[in-house]
């Protein structure tokens, strides 16, 4: 008979003796394993989130683009949906680049933000903005400090997108990743006193050629620095607990992009009379005012001499002081004189927001007790009085006109017109415009001009001067009836000189700023190369497309005689050729805000090829310009962009497709490549 079996539990008296015969020996073992299967478990747990778990993690989406954060290097990631092109990466520099992406999003409930903090660092809110034109999406993105001492910055990867905009540089770049900056406020500066400084004319707008920009709010304190080829970065002062505060739009294309940001207040035009009017700046004797006039009597007969009778001759500053302390007159009843001066040519004249402690203009303030009010100044202490914020100009100490006072504004803005009065001139020129005293001598700045602010309000104020103004600076004042005078150029080849032109020219338009006049013909500042004829002729052959063509040295004194019969010719060619397409285009940029002078990837924003040219430029979409920029040469590459379109040789007459390349064209010292669409 078989043994029976039990198949059910384990008799209770059994199992214990038996766990506890067995666990009195091994009870170090057992332990010693149940921690080293939690460690296991632990590892497994990790290896898989760092294996399975994407580097990347969306963190809001749009409709046509979203964000991510990447977790290797802590970074925004800009991508266009629904394919997901990549349009921008921003490295975040304010956060702990190792710490794990955001895991939790505390704007849960609304899906058009993110918000996350970094605890004791900063905190990041992400919002979706209504669309500011059709095509586009834009983002807001705004960081906070959470403690005193963090320094938020945000950098703007170069790889494989070139930017524009922002500010205007010595030896200007086309676009900006060749540029190199250390970390400085981003506001305007004089490019002669500062050369690593930023330049007169700039925004807080940058253009990316993926079709994104980025624009930061204007009350934000900012320092911009730019590493060449590898990224531009946006950050705050550091002990400030100031937030950054940018918006990202992003749109198919870079020139798309460039048309939805190009909305503005409406704009009004300048004097559009000066267009075909060259300027002769004026450098005889200026010692006093008898000098002055016969040497301005003198330059007007050579150029009636020369057939060059038409335009206009412009004073300095110092030559304006002299005659305004003899000719302007209390009772405004002198007639005025300066006809006689300069006729039948038109005279412009110079002066600044500047006065220097010794001159007769700054002293008669002080007797007349107007000094605390007209000046700017230091910010007392309590119960103090003001001091006057001294600072140099010209090599001389000087105070600087207070346009936070609608006093001071008003003497200073009758004081202008009555010297024009006196002096019959047609145009006035302001220089000094730009920068921010107080910044410069690391004062505190009162809140009403912190970063460009003087420079927005005072053009606003010349701007009421009329529509013959010119000014040397410019921020957020692209839409006033205003010339703009571009910073001085070497007398030279490079980037400091010729070869900055045209990115100048496209930088300038680009910010909104179509009437700018250019340095003079050869460069004002002295360089390795002054007075050179090949250098004057490549020069005047650019000029002759730009708004106003302007002169230092006049061409009989620097050149043979072919050169001087070339200025006549264009000069003709600016006015009969180049003025009426100026003023064609500038209805369009009333309208719409487009520029006038527009790069070749306007017409090609998407090839790759058009993003880098900086020799090249069109007027309007119908006109391309190709000049020679390098010394001794007589030839060059010549893109030609809009595929489909076709361009007409204007020197041979020949057609040729856009979007193609033409190789070694050949151009005499005599002649410019000039392209015109016909199709």
């Amino acid at each position: 008979m078989p043994v029976s079996r039990h198949t059910g539990q384990i008799p209770e008296s059994t199992w214990t003796l038996t766990f506890r015969e067995m666990t009195e020996p091994w009870k170090g073992a057992v332990g010693c394993l149940g921690v080293a299967v939690f460690f296991a478990m632990t590892i497994g747990i990790i290896s898989w989130q760092a294996v399975e778990q994407p580097p990347e993690e969306w963190v809001l989406r749009g409709r046509d683009a979203g964000m991510l954060w990447e977790r290797g290097r802590g970074a925004l990631l800009l991508r266009a949906l629904p394919a997901g092109r990549p349009v921008l990466a921003i490295a975040v520099g304010s956060v702990p680049a190792t710490e794990p992406p955001p895991p939790r999003d505390r704007c849960w409930h609304d899906g058009r933000q993110f918000c996350y903090s970094w605890e004791e660092d900063a905190e990041l809110r992400l919002a979706l903005e209504p669309p500011a034109a059709p095509g586009t999406e834009c983002y807001s993105v705004r960081w906070t400090p959470l403690r005193p001492d963090v320094t938020l910055k945000d950098c703007f990867s170069m790889a494989n997108v070139s930017w524009y905009g922002g500010p205007s540089i010595r030896a200007q770049r086309w676009p900006l990743n060749g540029a190199e900056s250390p970390a400085q406020p981003l506001v305007s500066g004089d490019l002669s006193a500062n050369p690593k400084g930023f330049g007169p004319l700039l925004e807080r707008y940058f253009l990316g050629s993926t079709g994104v920009t980025v624009t930061v709010a204007p009350d934000v304190s900012l320092f911009l620095s730019l590493d060449s080829h590898q990224q531009f970065c946006l950050e705050t002062p550091a002990g400030r607990a100031e937030p950054l505060h940018y918006q990202l739009c992003v749109s198919a294309d870079v020139a798309a992009a460039c048309r939805h940001t190009a909305s503005a207040p409406a704009r009004t035009l300048p004097d559009t009379a000066l267009l075909g009017s060259p300027i002769w700046r004026y450098h005889g004797p200026e010692g006093s005012a008898a000098k002055i006039k016969r040497g301005l009597r003198s330059l007007v007969r050579r150029l009636k001499r020369h057939r060059l009778q038409e335009g206009v001759v412009a004073l300095g500053e110092r030559g304006t002081a002299v005659l305004a302390a003899v000719d302007l007159v209390p009772s405004g009843r002198r007639k005025r004189q300066a006809p006689a001066l300069v006729e039948p040519l038109e005279l412009s004249i110079t002066l600044s927001p500047y006065a220097g402690v010794a001159s007769p203009l700054f002293q008669r303030s002080l007797r007349g007790g107007e000094a605390a009010g007209y000046w700017l100044s230091r910010q007392p202490r309590p119960g103090a009085s003001s001091i006057p914020l001294l600072t140099t100009w010209k090599g001389q100490l000087c105070a600087r006109l207070n346009v936070t006072s609608e006093a001071a504004l008003g003497w200073y803005l009758a004081r202008a017109r009555r010297l024009r009065q006196a002096l019959g001139a047609t145009y006035m020129a302001f220089e000094g415009v730009e920068g921010n005293s107080f910044l410069e001598q690391d004062v505190p700045a009162p809140a009403e001009l912190e970063g460009d602010r003087y420079t927005e309000v005072l053009a606003a104020a010349l701007a009421t001067l009329g529509n013959g103004t010119i000014v040397s600076a410019g921020s957020r004042s692209s839409h006033l009836p205003l010339f703009v005078q571009m910073s001085p150029l070497r007398s030279d080849w490079s980037h400091a000189g010729l070869k900055g032109l045209i990115p100048s020219v496209l930088h300038y338009s680009l910010l909104g700023y179509n009437f700018f006049i250019p340095d003079a013909v050869g460069g004002s500042e002295a360089g390795a190369t002054s007075e050179d004829p090949e250098l004057f002729v490549r020069w005047l052959q650019i000029v002759t497309f730009l708004p106003v063509m302007a002169f230092g040295t006049p061409p009989w004194l620097c050149c043979d005689t072919w050169v001087l019969n070339l200025t006549r010719q264009c000069i003709q060619r600016h006015r009969d050729f180049v003025v009426p397409l100026l003023l064609k285009y500038s209805e369009e940029w009333q309208s719409l805000g487009y520029p006038i002078f527009r790069p070749a990837w306007w017409l090609s924003p998407t090839d790759p090829v058009a993003f880098t040219i900086e020799d090249e430029f069109l007027i309007g979409d119908e006109v391309l310009v190709a000049p020679i920029t390098e010394k001794g040469q007589t030839w060059r590459d010549i893109y030609l962009p809009g595929e489909g379109h076709l361009w007409l040789d204007t020197n041979t007459a020949r057609v040729f497709d856009g979007g193609t390349t033409l190789r070694n064209y050949s151009a005499s010292l005599a002649e410019v490549p000039v392209f015109v669409k016909t199709s």
